[in-house]
């Protein structure tokens, strides 16, 4: 008999399709959607693919300089495994939770301690937030009359989210309160707190010369992928229109309520379109095939990582040493 826990559980994995058949049961004309996939250039949609490669190379090395940062030299090979391991789980669970998977491979593979692993992990991710957040101010702007008040006003809440909350754990006051606030509790939780805390600060100078403009790199070429969607399915968007689209499905798609985005991206799109003069099938479309070729296709080259190395579950070895020790950062 499922526990209420497990329904919960069932209903967040269901939103997101049983939003993306609505949408699709909603709309005028379901053949121009169909249309649409059918005639897309196959070449160009093999071209979106393979793009997938340098957006996953420089996510990558964005991860091995901030452990870099640490003082933690990850092999690249290894690091490949890793991160596509860990974007294979986070695709295909709410909430983005491959990043535990990443810190754990970091752990078992060059001995990272699990602060420094969870550190390089937030760190990583802040990094995307930012960026990610100044693009869809720029995007939100830049479509400010294709958007109706209410899908501006969620625009504009979830940039002031992506800032305001990686923000407050960077910031030195509000983390030593925390710090001080565990210590209450248990001296071993706040060590380890505090070490996290002290490596995410002294990832961040790194995180501004090498892993900021790595991630900028990433997204201009996510959002050229999706420019070639476009373009492989005869939607007439530039590229500024399509990095302002995706950029804004992706920050939506943040919350822990659908997988990989489904349903809220293509509802978003198919708010967007109609006053961009496009039909609302096509921006279904066209968030369908950024999730065959951007989504499915790392949960592919996960999958096959996560066979080739697979996770390292199970008893970790035994972490030596003072937990609140400071390695040598790297130059």
């Amino acid at each position: 008999m499922r526990t209420r826990t497990d329904l919960l559980r069932l209903a967040v994995r269901l939103t997101g399709p049983l939003l993306l058949l609505a949408i699709i049961w909603r709309l005028e004309d379901k053949g121009a959607l169909w249309r649409t996939i059918e005639s897309a250039n196959g070449w160009l949609l093999a071209a979106a693919v393979l793009l997938n490669i340098p957006v996953v190379h420089f996510k990558v090395e964005r991860w091995r300089s901030l452990l870099a940062a640490r003082g933690h030299r990850y092999p690249l090979g290894r690091s490949y495994v890793a991160v596509l391991a860990s974007a294979c789980l986070g695709m295909l669970t709410p909430g983005h939770v491959g990043d535990v998977m990443r810190v754990q491979y970091a752990r078992r593979d060059i001995d990272v301690p699990y602060a420094e692993g969870v550190a390089s992990a937030l760190v990583d991710r802040f990094c995307d937030l930012y960026i990610l957040a100044a693009i869809v101010a720029l995007g939100t702007v830049h479509l400010a009359s294709a958007l109706n008040a209410t899908l501006a006003y969620a625009s504009w809440a979830a940039v002031a989210l992506a800032v305001l909350a990686p923000t407050l754990l960077l910031l030195k006051g509000p983390a030593d309160w925390f710090s001080r606030a565990l210590r209450r509790l248990t001296e071993r939780w706040h060590t380890r707190v505090a070490l996290l805390f002290e490596s995410m600060r002294g990832m961040v100078r790194r995180a501004t010369l090498v892993a900021i403009p790595l991630t900028v790199a990433a997204y201009a070429v996510s959002y050229f992928q999706g420019w070639v969607l476009a373009r492989a399915s005869n939607i007439a968007l530039g590229y500024v229109d399509v990095a302002s689209l995706l950029a804004t499905t992706s920050l939506l798609a943040l919350m822990p309520i659908t997988v990989s985005g489904v349903g809220v991206r293509e509802l978003f799109l198919a708010l967007v379109f109609p006053a961009l003069g496009l039909l609302r099938a096509q921006g279904v479309a066209l968030g369908l095939l950024v999730l065959a070729c951007n989504y499915l296709a790392i949960i592919v080259a996960g999958f096959i990582a996560w066979q080739v190395a697979p996770p390292p579950i199970g008893a970790a070895p035994v972490e030596t040493g003072d937990p609140a020790r400071k390695p040598a950062a790297v130059p």
